[in-house]
């Protein structure tokens, strides 16, 4: 048999005088003892072709028992099929598995067990194998044998062994296997594909038992132990071909193979008549059938009764009967039955068992009902149903819980009368969209559920009626356009919603277990008093006419008022200790514009926002526990108060208007008071704050700065810029302050830095931008007397110091780390190479960071390596537009920055580790760039945009000078890496007297040409005020053209030509348009209204004339040249050389019109490529 399957996969791959050879490759031979080599030859090769055609014959059955597993079934007979093998049942999964049947159905699997010993005949060996693969059958059925699968077109040659169990059925193979590696070389690997599953049926089964019907079918292509699995009767008792093209005899034998399915689904399927005739009759065990979107005839429901063990039957969207008879529908163990969206003129319905029926958006117009057992009726949405068959049917069930009626316009008070005296059990009554219904006069006791949603019959007058149901526990009533008063006392009411009543007024409710409200666009509801003691969350947005809140509630945690723009002032005291909500942590009163003073006394409050409330002026707020405040918009604040509170950042963003402020927060830590510019008095008793900032609190004293120093030592960061109150006595104070290691006194007054540095002696980061009033000496105990000894970062921008400080300043204070002279106008020179010898004796510079930003007097930087810089990594010079020399060597210098120095001309760098040199914007020339490139031995990214000496051509110059360049930024070049290649400039001059500019790059051979010719190449448009004396002039333009071997000349372009040819007919199309308008409106508009007004202006002057204000026209002594004496005006004459310009004015104005029109031709879409030469 090995012999066999060899034989088979090689047939394709090997040829049979290879054998031999293979088979020493794989290290095994097959040993015939006995036999002539002739004859065993034509023997073996008889016994191959006939188990070759015995094999194509199996995988032939194998394949197409798998496609009708997939497909369905075929013509045989089902029940010798189902006796002689396992076959398919995969019905109505066509469209799922069209794809992989294609796929899967090329390929056979080969289950192999054998026993076999090398020298055997085959004979005892084919024995051998048939033995053990019906032990192997035997075995199989309980436990999972141990199995190697091969496909046909694996070909890979392999090496068998086999066990002497027999029993276990294991197939061991080790592949050994030579391969050309490419260059000759074999390449051998062993591999085991050995394939071990251990997986028993009752495992399989388990696993099985969570896969839907698809992926059951997907399963059992995997072996023939997975298809004997997925195939149990188990896991199809429940046959679901919803929306499947499904066939009758398909059908039909899926009902004969599985004779015990409980569950039938056939909605949506063709024949739908048929098919579930066909399961009433072959399923006996039938308890549930989903089917619609068909017709159902009369005889389905007349066999309903073959179905004993039928307990629900669900029809959506079909038709019953012919659509116009009645239905009976009998059954003496129904329980569920559901006819949604059906067409039928009458149902009836007889069935004792019946608890649950539902005839939603049914088009019947009655129903009979004989369902002593109905608990559940649902005939929503049944607009044909009149008040009398709703009666009649809801008073045939006196057993009945649940009712829904929503949606039917018939229903009236008289049929919910009713209702209520015969099914005194109902517990769920939903009444939404029927408009005639008050229940006035209506009593339901038991009552749990009642919606009411958009009944417009619902007045205040119906809630006294909704205060008899005592058990009621949700109440609906959204939509109610009618009701203006709520007010209930109902002892389990747990939820009630309210939305969209625009004319409630007052909300009143009582009741113990009361745990969600929902209160929504209410417009008119101005008073709510709630009692509950279950209610935990209360959410009132945008009720904007709400003035008076009362609560009663316990164990109330969360309120959100937002937007409740009437609340008055009066609230604060419903959350206060002592009132009715001792449990409240999150309050929100967001935007609520009437409140003018604040104040809560809460031991519980952790979380409170009055986020936009801008007629808030007082805060006070005794919350010891209070956590997170938000007073964003609160920008009329005067006066506030966190005594005590539980913050541990207080943000008051801007408040202008404050001037009185009182903290006591004994785990603040963070405290911003940025922007209140009028705080005076200010009292901050913070023992645990790290941090304050005081910017722009201009009247901020000493006195307050010395307070809060004293009761807040921990400050580590201490910001007041642009406070001019603080003087010489409050910086003072600042020794109190043991760990302050950063203070900024930007943009203040001050004029003497001498407390400073008595009292913070910790200090770090100094910074002192815009202090324009401090003298030359006030930072002489920086760099004389050694003050702040642990001083690193120094912020100096737009001082005035001079000159001489700032070189003291960077010479001796060697401790520095990051220092900033932006803007210093007084900085002439940053030259530390002049003192060679003060040099060499001072000790290595700490500095790292060095900011001369917008310098305008600087004109030299001179860094040398005597200078000790060895940790400057950064040094930023830009915007210094006279800056003409810069001398640089810093071993660590990473980043340069010299942009906008457009006076730059010597460039001198020996920084071995600069990566990034930006020379944005200027005058540097390439010879120097070079040079100073060629020291940078790590520069990455270079910036050179518009500066204007350096050409695109150069790109690869620099990049010659510095290999490690990998970004240059340049707007004049084109093209990224045009530099690599060497470009040549050279000029020439032909023997016609025409100009040549090459640029030839190598090593590509195609030549640019810059031709300029003394003939006009294109003939431009003549200015108007020279087109009557110079008619034949032209302007000279530079074009690309190529050079003419055969004559020399040139001519335009097609690109050219077509381009103007496109613009002038944009403009016929733009044009034409407009002078339509034109005409238009002067024919419309202009032309009447101009023969209005003349006709105005001649009944004016005729009335005038009658009443003698205007001389009368005498019309017979108008001469033939039309003078009329009593028009008669005088006008200056002008003097001569006035009306006769001169010469040199009239060739300006040439000359203008010139420039102009030159303007226009070289801009925009009628700009050519020879006229952008000369622009």
């Amino acid at each position: 048999m090995v012999v066999l399957a060899m034989c088979q996969m090689y047939k394709d791959n090997k040829r049979e005088e290879e054998e031999d050879g293979i088979k020493k490759n794989l290290g095994f031979s097959f040993d015939f003892s006995g036999v002539e080599e002739d004859k065993e030859g034509d023997i073996r090769k008889g016994r191959i072709m006939r188990e070759e055609a015995k094999s194509d014959d199996d995988r032939e059955d194998d394949v197409s028992e798998s496609e009708g597993f997939l497909l369905g079934f075929d013509n045989e007979n089902p029940r010798e099929r189902d006796e002689g093998g396992e076959s398919g049942f995969a019905i109505g999964f066509d469209d799922q598995f069209g794809s992989s049947r294609g796929s899967q159905g090329g390929a056979s699997t080969m289950d192999v067990n054998l026993s076999l010993g090398l020298g055997e005949e085959p004979s005892s060996s084919s024995a051998a194998v048939d033995h053990n693969e019906d032990e192997c059958e035997g075995d199989s059925r309980t436990k999972r044998p141990k199995v190697e699968s091969f496909s046909r077109d694996w070909v890979r040659p392999f090496t068998a062994a086999t066990s002497s169990d027999a029993n276990s059925c294991n197939f061991h193979t080790t592949d050994h296997i030579q391969r050309d590696g490419g260059d000759g070389c074999k390449i051998s690997e062993n591999e085991d594909l050995e394939v071990q599953m251990d997986l028993t049926d009752d495992l399989l089964h388990m696993v099985f038992s969570f896969l839907k019907s698809i992926d059951l079918c997907r399963t059992s292509m995997v072996c023939r132990q997975w298809r004997a699995a997925s195939a149990h009767e188990d896991f199809w008792r429940f046959l679901n071909f919803e929306n499947r093209n499904i066939s009758l005899e398909q059908f039909e034998d899926m009902c004969h193979r599985y004779p015990n399915a409980i569950q039938v689904n056939i909605c949506g399927t063709p024949a739908l008549h048929s098919l579930v005739m066909k399961a009433v009759s072959a399923l006996r065990n039938l308890g549930d059938i989903t089917l619609g979107r068909g017709t159902l005839g009369e005889t389905f429901f007349q066999a309903l009764t073959d179905c004993q063990l039928l307990k629900s039957l669900v029809i959506i969207d079909a038709t019953l009967g012919n659509g116009m008879q009645e239905i009976p529908i009998y059954h003496e163990r129904l329980r569920q039955l559901q006819i949604v969206k059906c067409r039928v003129l009458r149902v009836t319905v007889r069935c004792p068992q019946l608890e649950t029926l539902s005839l939603k958006r049914s088009h019947m117009a009655h129903a009979v009902l004989n369902c002593p057992l109905l608990r559940d009726l649902d005939i929503a949405s049944c607009h044909k149903f009149s008040d009398a068959a709703i009666r009649s049917a809801a008073t045939s069930c006196p057993l009945l819980e649940s009712l829904d009626i929503s949606n039917c316009s018939c229903v009236t008070d008289e049929t919910l009368r009713e209702i209520a005296l015969t099914c005194a059990n109902l517990h769920v009554l939903d009444a939404s969209y029927c408009p005639n219904i008050s229940l006035e006069s209506v009593r339901l006791p038991m009552l749990t559920v009642l919606k009411l949603h958009s009944c417009e019959g619902i007045t205040s007058a119906s809630m006294a009626a909704v205060s008899h149901s005592y058990m009621l526990e949700v109440l609906e009533l959204d939509n109610c356009s009618l009701l203006a008063l709520v007010s209930l006392d109902l002892p389990r009411l747990q939820n009630i919603r309210l939305v969209h009543c625009r004319k409630s007024t007052d909300l009143n409710l009582q009741s113990v277990m009361l745990s969600s409200i929902t209160v929504s666009n209410c417009p008119s509801l101005q008073r709510i008093n709630i009692t509950s003691n279950s209610l935990q969350k209360l959410v009132l947005q945008k009720q904007e006419s709400l003035t008076t809140l009362t609560l009663q509630c316990q164990c109330l945690q969360e309120v959100d008022l937002a937007g409740c723009e009437s609340l008055t002032n009066s609230i604060c005291d419903v959350f206060c200790d002592g009132g009715a909500c001792p449990m409240l942590k999150s309050l929100v009163l967001d935007h609520c514009e009437s409140l003018t003073a604040v104040g809560f006394r809460s031991t519980s409050l952790v979380s409170l926002s009055l986020a936009g409330c801008r007629a808030v002026t007082s805060l006070e707020l005794v919350c010891p526990y209070l956590e997170n405040v938000s007073l964003d918009g609160c920008d009329h604040l005067e006066r506030a108060s966190f005594c005590p509170v539980g913050l541990q950042s207080l943000n008051l963003g801007i408040c202008p208007k404050l001037s009185v402020l009182h903290i006591e927060a004994p785990h603040m830590q963070l405290l911003e008071l940025k922007g209140c510019g009028v705080l005076s008095e200010a009292s901050i008793n913070c023992p645990l704050l790290t941090s304050l900032d005081a910017s722009f609190c201009s009247h901020l004293k000493d006195e307050c700065l010395s307070a809060t120093a004293t009761s807040c030592q921990f400050i580590g960061s201490l910001i007041l810029m642009s406070c001019p109150s603080v003087g010489p006595d409050g910086l003072s104070s600042l020794s109190r302050l043991p760990y302050l290691t950063s203070l900024d006194l930007s943009y203040t007054f001050l004029t003497n830095l001498q407390p400073v540095f008595e009292s913070c002696l910790q200090l770090k980061v100094l910074k002192l931008q815009a202090c324009k009033y401090l003298a030359d000496s006030s930072l002489e105990p920086l760099y004389k007397e050694g003050a702040l000894p642990a001083l690193c970062e120094l912020e100096l921008s737009y001082g005035t110091l001079c000159q001489s400080a700032i070189e003291e300043l960077l010479a001796y204070c060697t401790r520095l780390t990051h220092v900033s002279l932006n803007g210093c106008a007084n900085m002439h020179d940053l030259n530390w190479g002049c003192s060679s010898d003060q040099l060499s004796e001072q000790p290595d510079r700490l500095l790292q960071n060095l900011n001369c930003v917008g310098c305008p007097n600087i004109k030299k930087v001179v860094i040398p390596q005597l200078a000790r810089c060895f940790h400057l990594s950064s040094l930023n010079l830009s915007l210094s537009a006279n800056l003409r020399e810069v001398d640089i060597a810093c071993f660590n210098l990473c980043f340069l920055n010299l942009s906008n120095c457009s006076s730059l001309e010597i460039l001198k760098l020996e920084c071995p580790r600069l990566s990034i040199l930006f020379l944005q914007s200027c005058n540097i020339d390439e010879e120097t760039l070079e040079a100073a490139l060629s020291q940078c031995n790590m520069l990455e990214t270079l910036d050179v945009r518009f500066c204007p000496k350096i050409c695109p051509v150069s790109m690869g110059r620099l990049r010659t000078a510095c290999p490690s360049l990998k970004r240059i930024f340049s707007s004049l070049s084109p093209h990224d890496g045009q530099g690599d290649r060497g470009v040549t400039i050279e000029k020439r001059r032909s023997s016609t007297g025409e100009h040549f500019i090459t640029f030839q790059t190598r090593p590509m051979a195609p030549q640019i040409v810059l031709r300029h010719t003394s003939s006009s190449v294109s003939k431009r448009r003549l200015p108007l005020l020279l087109a009557a004396t110079k008619s034949s002039s032209s302007s000279l333009s530079t074009t690309f053209s190529s050079s003419s071997a055969a004559n020399g000349s040139s001519r335009m372009g097609f690109g050219e030509v077509a381009g103007g040819t496109a613009a002038e007919c944009a403009v016929v199309c733009c044009c034409c348009p407009c002078a339509l308008m034109n005409f238009l409106v002067l024919t419309v508009y202009k032309l009447p209204a101009g023969l209005c007004r003349k006709a105005l202006q001649q009944k004016r002057r005729n009335r005038l004339m009658k009443k003698g204000l205007l001389p009368l026209r005498n019309h017979h002594r108008h001469c033939q040249c039309g003078y009329d004496d009593t028009e008669m005006h005088i006008h200056p004459v002008a003097a001569a050389d006035e009306v006769m310009p001169s010469v040199e004015t009239d060739e300006d104005v040439m000359q203008l019109e010139k420039e102009m029109w030159d303007r226009f031709y070289g801009g925009g879409f009628w700009r050519s490529p020879s006229q952008k030469s000369n622009h």
